[in-house]
């Protein structure tokens, strides 16, 4: 995630919420995206570092946990931007130019200073920031699916230019004969029904009985994966999508809530604050006295609603807005009074952070000591199919 400003509810519905989900169902890497702010943000960098530590806070508030997720800072794991720069080699200009994002970009910023580097190679460093860990499931939404196929395209490239070794197969056949007989044999099942059918399913089956095999050296489970697709060694798996859940958070203004709009409600914002923001907010405009019937499907209130109110109060909402019963103000409460009893909370776990910043410092430390780990172990392994490892 980027540390472009603060956090607010649809960072928290969209995002946040799937990601404590899933930190404890999958072996998961968050980071803050700092260099990826710097491709939009690098002439204003002063309220970087307050934004990335901010950014932390509100993650550990709202229930990510350090113990069962690795924490980090993109930027304080050099190994990314090295795979960046060894990714750059071998990746041709025109996949780059290609990236929708890209060519919006392109057609938004008319003066060719704001074209750089920065934003041509942002999907080469979010691949990098992908393959570095060998990530097998990346989470997002629909607009970045293409950056994904850009990751899988690279690992897929890197794989056929530095994946072939002398022997392959008769390595691969050796490697098989380790996962003993029955294991090899649903192997040797799955690996035909892929190759002779083209069935998706019986790869992703194979390459998952591969990596839970804890006895084959990183090099044989690598050889095997590559054996599945007739390739040489899959030294860098390809990504799949996980797409997130559409949790479309409303803003103040009815629209996508965006702090590119204006309309948000920050994460941690203050009950005061919360009353203010809705008690403010734009209702149905036909409704000028409380005895006209209202229209909810046309109030951004109602949208609130949707999103925080249960049954019954929904069905008050409906009933009293349209007969003319209820006043706009009545119909705002309880949005607060369920905004600011979803916040409490948060805020007070994010307020232990702030008062304790050397805790928050040591914990982030450590887990971009356990990503480095990771990261080194993957650009050993480039640096020799590369032949960069000079011994």
């Amino acid at each position: 995630m980027r540390p472009t400003g603060r956090l607010h509810l649809g960072h928290y519905h969209g995002v946040l919420k799937n990601w404590v989900r899933l930190q404890h169902e999958y072996e998961c890497f968050f980071f803050v995206a700092d260099w990826h702010a710097m491709t939009t943000e690098y002439e204003h960098p002063q309220s970087l570092s307050a934004n990335v530590w901010d950014m932390l806070i509100d993650w550990l508030a709202v229930g990510i946990n350090p113990g069962s997720a690795t924490l980090f800072i993109q930027s304080k794991v050099p190994e990314q931007a090295e795979l960046h720069l060894l990714l750059s080699m071998l990746t041709p200009q025109s996949w780059l130019e290609r990236v929708p994002s890209y060519k919006d970009k392109q057609s938004l910023l008319r003066e060719s200073e704001g074209l750089t580097y920065g934003l041509l190679g942002y999907p080469l460093l979010q691949a990098a920031d992908i393959l570095t860990y060998r990530a097998g499931l990346v989470p997002v939404g629909a607009d970045q699916v293409a950056h994904i196929e850009m990751a899988r395209e690279l690992a897929r490239r890197f794989n056929h230019l530095y994946g072939r070794e002398a022997g392959f197969e008769d390595n691969a056949r050796l490697a098989l004969k380790k996962l003993g007989k029955k294991t090899g044999k649903l192997y040797k099942e799955l690996r035909k029904d892929f190759l002779s059918q083209g069935n998706g399913d019986a790869l992703l089956t194979a390459q998952a009985l591969v990596r839970e095999q804890a006895s084959l050296t990183l090099a044989d489970q690598e050889r095997l994966i590559g054996y599945l697709e007739g390739i040489g060694r899959s030294i860098l798996p390809e990504p799949q999508v996980m797409l997130a859940p559409m949790a479309k958070m409303p803003g103040l203004d009815g629209e996508k809530m965006s702090n590119s709009s204006a309309n948000t409600i920050p994460l941690r914002a203050e009950p005061d604050e919360v009353s203010q923001q809705i008690r403010t907010m734009r209702t149905d405009p036909a409704r000028v006295r409380l005895s006209d019937p209202g229209n909810p499907d046309v109030c951004p209130v109602w949208q609130f609603h949707r999103v925080y109110s249960d049954d019954a109060i929904q069905q008050r909402v409906q009933s009293a807005c349209r007969g003319g019963q209820w006043g706009c103000l009545e119909c705002k409460q309880p949005v607060i009074d369920a905004i600011v009893a979803e916040q409490e909370p948060i805020r007070a776990r994010a307020f232990q952070y702030q008062q304790e910043p050397d805790l928050l410092r040591s914990l982030i430390a450590d887990g971009t000591d356990k990503a480095r780990d990771a990261a080194r172990a993957t650009l050993d392994e480039l640096r020799e199919a590369m032949g960069l490892s000079y011994r």
